[in-house]
């Protein structure tokens, strides 16, 4: 008889390789329910006041999701590296899949706001443990591959969210928004709890309780059987709830600053005090802690620093395009909602492609060069926008968005990989929940000063107070039209201005504070 091993060593192969694309099938899955979900309720929002009333606090919908998803994010990048991914990914879908179910049953707003957050309780488990899995399946060479899917996937989710939810709403009922998720999310859930197998790990409490004579006896506590963690002292909970309840206040205060109530009144700066306290009371338990939910490292590594404060300027440009464009396009093009939404998208069709070819240029000047190009062109495009001509036509801004998409596919995706390599598996969680959580807050952060940014221009062009969607709900018709379309182009291009400010700022800092060569870790298996 032949020898049969080099057979059994390919259908092994085979079998690992299958049980990776079902894996990858599985967080693709995961990152598209999480990215429409983000947006998926924009359009639905008068059927559904229509028929639960609320119309008053209608906008939690969104800020109650956002909040929960932005806040859990460190809290489950600990979780990740301490227990495992699977167990995580598999209870925040549970949660996300819960919230859904909910969501659908909801009998008034304020149920409807309460679902919404338990949605997005779980919405964080799926954005960070889907990132840093994809970095835990594939090797430093392979990751683009998986990154520029999941950037694929994220893009024309987060694009296609406001069309599903108006159709939905529309031709079945809103209810529908929700309910999709669960088949989805029910598939997502099968591929992940039968092919995903993580190896046993050492907890770096066990390594340094094996270290010798400097080890600690709360090391020495945190390390189980066969190195795997005991949750009892790995876990900070303390530093958990503290950072949940700092973020919770502290983005409350943005996103309702301005809309809720004026930036300077009692209910803003009572909120921005309690969030200033917290985030001291954060640093003390953090600095007490064994094993902190958001550790010193994460700012005292120079690559991980730089690369969260260059990610959080990326999340505050972006509420440009994304937010303030199509109003753009409807009040000063004139186009149609589909034909305004087209050309917000067409960003969706370059930034993956960008962004998979990225490994071409990071591999020959680095991560932080390629990052710096990025950049770079992200700014001069962001700054081109306010020269465009009034009114214009609508294939200028559509250029721009292909080109913008480019800039931003080579800048993001090198700077994720890069700061993944630099950290094995055991920090691997934390630093991608950072990261994310950056990028996340500055996107609140840049709703909140772009918003105050575009009504101050309005109110200084069109005389009085006044924000941009009253302002736009006006032109269908009138004397003042034509001056009110300025006005909102005036407001639009001071926004992209500061995105161009934003971008500058990335630079600068990934010029001054990032290592020109990340410090990549060598060993596969990290």
């Amino acid at each position: 008889m032949g020898d049969t091993r080099p057979a059994t060593r390919h259908t092994a192969q085979r079998t690992a390789t299958g049980r990776r694309g079902a894996v990858v099938a599985a967080l693709m899955l995961s990152m598209a329910l999480a990215a429409l979900d983000s947006t998926i309720v924009s359009t639905a929002v008068p059927q559904i006041v229509g028929d639960l009333g609320g119309f008053s606090v209608f906008s939690w919908l969104f800020s109650g999701y956002l909040l929960a998803v932005t806040v859990t994010l460190p809290v489950y990048g600990k979780l990740s590296d301490t227990f495992g991914r699977k167990p995580v990914l598999v209870a925040g879908t549970v949660l996300f899949l819960l919230g859904s179910l909910l969501c659908a049953l909801a009998w008034n707003m304020g149920a409807l706001i309460a679902f919404r957050v338990v949605q997005g309780l779980g919405g964080g488990a799926l954005q960070g443990t889907v990132q840093t899995l994809a970095a835990d399946l594939y090797p430093l060479e392979e990751r683009p591959k998986i990154q520029s899917k999941l950037s694929t996937v994220w893009a024309v989710s987060a694009v296609a969210g406001p069309g599903v939810g108006g159709l939905l709403a529309a031709y079945a009922d809103w209810r529908w928004i929700f309910l999709v998720n669960l088949p989805v999310g029910a598939v997502a859930l099968w591929l992940i709890v039968r092919h995903l197998h993580e190896p046993r790990r050492e907890s770096p409490a066990r390594a340094r309780a094996d270290a010798g004579p400097g080890e600690t006896p709360r090391a020495r506590a945190g390390a189980g059987p066969e190195g795997t963690p005991r949750a009892r002292a790995d876990v900070d909970w303390a530093g958990a709830l503290t950072v949940f309840a700092c973020g919770g206040v502290l983005l409350t205060a943005l996103v309702q600053g301005g809309v809720a109530w004026p930036w300077l009144s009692a209910p803003s700066l009572a909120l921005f005090a309690a969030g200033l306290a917290l985030a001291g009371l954060v640093v003390v338990v953090e600095r007490r802690a064994a094993q902190p939910i958001i550790p010193g490292w994460v700012w005292r590594r120079r690559t991980i620093a730089a690369v969260n404060l260059a990610l959080g300027a990326l999340g505050l440009l972006m509420v440009a395009p994304t937010v303030f464009l199509p109003t753009y396009a409807q009040s000063v093009l004139e186009l149609d909602p589909v034909s305004a939404g087209f050309v917000l998208s067409v960003w969706t069709l370059s930034w993956p492609v960008s962004a998979a070819l990225s490994q071409h240029v990071y591999r020959r000047i680095g991560f932080r060069d390629t990052a710096l190009l990025g950049i770079g062109a992200a700014a001069l495009v962001l700054l081109a926008f306010p020269f465009l001509p009034y009114p214009g036509e609508a294939w200028q801004p559509t250029v721009l968005m292909l080109l913008l998409g480019a800039a931003l596919g080579l800048f993001q995706l090198p700077l994720i990989v890069g700061v993944q390599s630099t950290v094995g598996w055991s920090e691997r969680g934390t630093t991608t929940a950072s990261v994310l959580f950056c990028r996340q807050t500055g996107q609140t952060v840049g709703a909140a000063v772009f918003g105050a940014v575009a009504n101050g221009v309005l109110a200084a062009r069109l005389g009085g107070a006044g924000d941009l969607d009253s302002v736009t709900g006006a032109l269908a018709s009138g004397p003042a039209r034509e001056a009110t379309r300025r006005a909102v182009a005036d407001a639009v291009h001071a926004v992209y201005l500061g995105a161009s400010c934003a971008a500058a700022v990335a630079f600068a800092v990934l010029l001054l504070v990032a290592p020109r060569r990340f410090p990549v870790l060598t060993r596969q298996g990290d």
